[in-house]
């Protein structure tokens, strides 16, 4: 048995189904350590943690957890527990993937447990919610896989005996295919969309690796950005090349398309330096295939394809979504720089396009000047387009400089 997987769920009312799990683990020749999270019941299923052990781990005993009000807080005290119990059980190296099993209590528990494991340590959850609209877009770590437990709600059958075994496969398979990361190069974490809207990492990706540098894009469709942000908090790049920031813009008025509330807070938390461009910033992401908003009715609309679409922001909103961008970054405990592209911003408001404005252009990046020099950030004003070469080129002169003096770890 090369790999171990830990095995979370109730044991007191999922015993049936979480035998059936280890069985088909362990016939793939795995093992598994078992975290039982209960809290009423009690189980014959010897557990290697118990919810003794679960609740240990929260500071409090079960019975505090049993009389701390309803099922909501016991919960959650156990949700910390699981948490606290799990990523010291990885740093200890005691298991190799995770799978927790559940209904929304669990799988709510679940959510705590596998946030507090890093990028790359294979995490799954079967749920019975997943992919639900319950489940916001903040509680879902960068790196889970989850899958729907199809009849699983109560008793073993043939259905949910199919969700169970493929789960059982997945992180088995997971486990011995990961290839966690391990560079041995200073990382850059860099934000941006599709080449059809940011095209700059084209030139920027193989211009930073002839520098010794490895380049993570991450599409700023909200999880992508929470992938970001995640590794920024853990203090893993070098530098952020931060270009694509409209998952803030999302998050400031209303749309379900972002990443977070931590967005463009991480890095300068963790005194990584800083390169941002408002890139894309003029518009809010929504899902396509929901109605626009009331307050969106009347604003001009690019639709991507059926799944997601953008308005352009009104002067007002704009400037709200520079202020708070400002303020964040004002936060920062290391140096940052915004680069202001005054000939636009995204691929559509190139002249001749259909979102081509450039005297709302010029207003949104003079509220942006206003802000970030209230703000005491330091910005420069380019006379190119955020797609152009010249936009690259004084990024890598930056980037440059920066490592010249020190600013960017070379480790």
């Amino acid at each position: 048995m090369d790999k171990t997987i830990l095995l979370i769920g109730t044991y007191d009312t999922k015993a049936d189904e979480l035998s059936y799990l280890q069985q088909c683990i362990e016939g793939q020749g795995a093992r598994c350590l078992r975290m039982d999270v209960s809290v009423l019941g009690e189980t014959d299923v010897p557990c290697e943690h118990d919810k003794q052990a679960v609740a240990a781990a929260a500071g409090v005993t079960i019975a505090a957890v049993i009389a701390s009000g309803d099922e909501n807080s016991a919960m959650q005290l156990m949700a910390q527990g699981a948490a606290s119990l799990t990523r010291q059980l990885w740093e200890q190296r005691r298991f190799d993937g995770m799978l927790a099993i559940g209904g929304s209590m669990a799988t709510d528990l679940a959510l705590d447990v596998v946030a507090a494991l890093p990028l790359g340590v294979p995490k799954f959850i079967l749920s019975t919610i997943a992919f639900s609209a319950l489940i916001p877009a903040e509680r879902i770590a960068a790196d889970v896989q989850m899958m729907l437990w199809a009849g699983g709600l109560y008793g073993l059958n043939s259905v949910c005996k199919a969700s169970l075994s493929q789960a059982a496969g997945a992180v088995v398979g997971a486990t011995r295919a990961v290839e966690p990361p391990r560079t041995q190069q200073p990382l850059i974490g860099m934000t941006s969309l599709g080449k059809s809207c940011l095209s700059y990492m084209v030139g920027l990706k193989p211009a930073l690796e002839q520098r010794g540098f490895e380049v993570a894009v991450f599409h700023a469709t909200g999880m992508g950005g929470r992938a970001f942000e995640s590794l920024a908090a853990q203090g893993r790049f070098a530098i952020v090349l931060d270009f694509c920031t409209q998952e803030l813009a999302n998050w400031v008025h209303g749309s379900s398309v972002n990443a977070g509330n931590d967005r463009l807070l991480n890095a300068g938390r963790a005194g990584i330096p800083q390169l941002v461009a408002p890139g894309a910033m003029d518009l809010v992401d929504l899902p396509a295939w929901q109605p626009l908003p009331p307050s969106f009715g009347s604003s001009p609309y690019h639709a991507h394809n059926r799944l997601i679409g953008s308005v352009v922001m009104s002067a007002q909103e704009r400037v709200r979504t520079v202020q708070v961008m400002a303020e964040r970054l004002a936060a920062a405990q290391a140096p940052v720089r915004v680069l202001l592209p005054r000939q636009g911003i995204e691929a559509w408001d190139r002249p001749g396009q259909e979102l081509y404005a450039p005297a709302d252009l010029t207003a949104y990046l003079a509220a942006l000047q206003d802000a970030l020099g209230q703000a005491g950030v330091a910005y420069e004003v380019l006379d190119c387009h955020i797609n152009d070469p010249a936009f690259v080129a004084r990024v890598l002169a930056i980037v440059d400089e920066w490592r010249e003096a020190g600013v960017v770890a070379e480790q």
